[in-house]
């Protein structure tokens, strides 16, 4: 069934049940997925790497002969259900994707591994529109082009003279007809994001991909701002509760960007506590939404304040908040979430003290 797509860490001490929150609340009732050949797990750690994600060739001894075979990773296994479960919803006659079943793809640990070099390319197509589709494209190289080709089921019906695809057929798509690559091509594009001939990729709205991470963990790897940015982040205490606030935040684009004039502002005055200003800012486009939750705000952006803006130093916050004579009030992220009302209304009312 049709739902918004997921693509959030779940963190908090161990633990906590941040792996069963996944299996028992997100995977059958927010992504109403019931099929396990729609869920996809991997474990990230310190030897995973980005052929263990997306796809290698391994060695395999055959007759005395030894022969390479390319095995798929975790995210292509999991884009390329995701293709299939949108070719079975694409209504040909209306040349659209209804009622498509959504994809899981669970990382556990994604802090144990390097993620930056593990995502590679697929870094550039976690930022996402709000229609779930990747804002930008990227390229895959052949060898890992043809394997997501024959996964999603599509077959090499002729080739050129110089060995390239001629035509190509496909079960839905074409009937098992044979179709030319170009004719093909234009429904691929413009449907399914996915160019044949230049073979590039995005990431569909059917796809979710969720993470865990043990704050106990965070210094394993070090993620960088750009990575952590194209998150949501869910903090789940000690208590094995989620913390979110659902009420409207922002009602309208003018008011968030207002608010993001204020929260600059603020950030700005206390550059002293802030290591490397320039990309410690908030954009407009940080959040993407037209109407905004308390909970988008404890999960993409406090999160951001608290553990890239001043994750050295949260003085000012404590300041912000008015808890100077109370520092024991914002010991834990989970201590400045709970606090996202007081927050908003410090910031739009920030002023700077000349």
């Amino acid at each position: 069934m049709e739902q918004k797509f997921i693509q959030k860490i779940i963190f908090g001490s161990p633990g906590t049940g941040k792996s069963h929150m996944i299996t028992s609340e997100i995977i059958p009732n927010e992504l109403n997925i019931d099929s396990e050949e729609n869920v996809i797990k991997a474990v990230f750690h310190p030897e995973y790497t980005y052929g263990d994600f997306m796809g290698k060739l391994l060695p395999m001894t055959k007759a005395g002969n030894v022969e390479y075979n390319f095995y798929e990773g975790h995210f292509l296994r999991a884009l390329a259900q995701s293709y299939r479960n949108l070719f079975k919803a694409y209504d040909k006659e209306k040349k659209e994707i209804t009622n498509y079943e959504n994809v899981i793809l669970v990382i556990d640990e994604i802090n144990r591994g390097n993620s930056s070099a593990i995502f590679g390319s697929v870094f550039q197509l976690l930022d996402r529109e709000t229609n779930g589709w990747s804002s930008y494209e990227t390229t895959i190289n052949g060898v890992v082009f043809f394997k997501l080709f024959e996964l999603i089921g599509f077959e090499v019906a002729s080739t050129t003279n110089h060995g390239e695809m001629a035509t190509i057929k496909h079960p839905i798509l074409t009937a098992n007809r044979p179709r030319t690559v170009d004719d093909l091509n234009e429904v691929m594009k413009d449907i399914f994001k996915f160019d044949l001939v230049n073979k590039t990729i995005k990431i569909p709205p059917n796809l979710s991909i969720v993470a865990t991470m043990n704050t106990s963990d965070s210094s394993i790897y070090h993620m960088d701002t750009a990575f952590k940015r194209r998150w949501d982040w869910e903090f789940i205490d000690i208590e094995s509760k989620s913390i979110k606030d659902e009420q409207i935040a922002f009602s309208n684009r003018q008011e968030w960007e207002n608010f993001v004039t204020k929260l600059n502002l603020f950030i700005k005055s206390n550059h002293g506590a802030v290591r490397g200003i320039e990309d410690k800012q908030i954009g407009k486009y940080f959040i993407k939404d037209e109407t905004i939750s308390n909970s988008v705000i404890q999960s993409k952006l406090m999160f951001f304040i608290w553990d890239s803006v001043f994750n050295r130093d949260k003085k000012p916050l404590l300041k912000l908040l008015d808890l100077e004579d109370q520092p024991n009030q914002l010991i834990t992220f989970g201590d400045f979430a709970i606090k996202v009302k007081d927050f908003v209304q410090a910031i739009k009312g920030y002023q700077v003290n000349v």
